[in-house]
This record gives structure tokens, sequence and C-alpha cells, in this order.
């Protein structure tokens, strides 16, 4: 199977164990607010326009650091994570970001066991 083919495969499989989560399919920035709310250990709740970035955030740095691009500080005494920047992360189109993002976002899944 060509790696292409088995990245969908496994990234619908992501989403369909969501969509049985969140009660709709998601999409990129749904699974990052998902992964940002499960690393926070916050309950889910109604989250202000802010705390939304900032989980969306938290995600991006928590799949980013394998990749060397963050690398985490400490973990405040509110459970929240810190992180370094350790190289800019390149700038790109929404298309090209989702491909970028789809494999770090599979190997978080994977190894947090939500595939």
């Amino acid at each position: 199977m060509p790696p292409e083919d088995e990245l969908q495969q496994r990234w619908q499989k992501l989403e369909s164990n969501l969509t049985e989560r969140l009660g709709k399919q998601p999409d990129l920035e749904d699974v990052l607010l998902f992964i940002g709310v499960y690393e926070s250990g916050r309950p889910p709740k109604i989250f202000t326009e802010k705390e939304i970035q900032d989980l969306k955030q938290m995600a991006l740095c928590t799949i980013l650091a394998p990749a060397r691009y963050f690398e985490l500080m400490w973990v405040d005494d509110t459970g929240w994570p810190h992180f370094r920047n350790l190289e800019p992360v390149p700038k790109m189109s929404d298309a090209e970001r989702n491909v970028f993002l789809k494999p770090l976002v599979l190997k978080y899944a994977e190894k947090n066991k939500l595939i």
C-alpha cells in the first residue's frame, strides 16, 4: 500500500474515533483542539476564543516537539506545559500545513492510544 494511502487510512480511523467522542466529524483544527484539551487534563467545556487558541497552540507544540521544533521546558503548577521554540516552523499554505501536520498528529494519536 502506498504511504499516502496508509496515511489516509490511519487518518480516517482517527476521524472515526473522534467522531464518536465529539459527535461530529472533526477537521484538523478540531483534532488540534481535542489534543490540547487532552494534554491540558481539563474537562471539556465551552472554551473562550483565547482558551481555544491556547489549547491549539499547546497541541501544536506538543506534536511538533518530537520533530524538534519545540522542547518542553516545564509544566506549571496548574498542569500547563511550557515550551521553548528550537526552530521556526516553515511558512506554508493551509493545504501544505495539513500535509505537514497530519503525520505528526497520527504519531501523537498512536502513542496516546487515540486510534
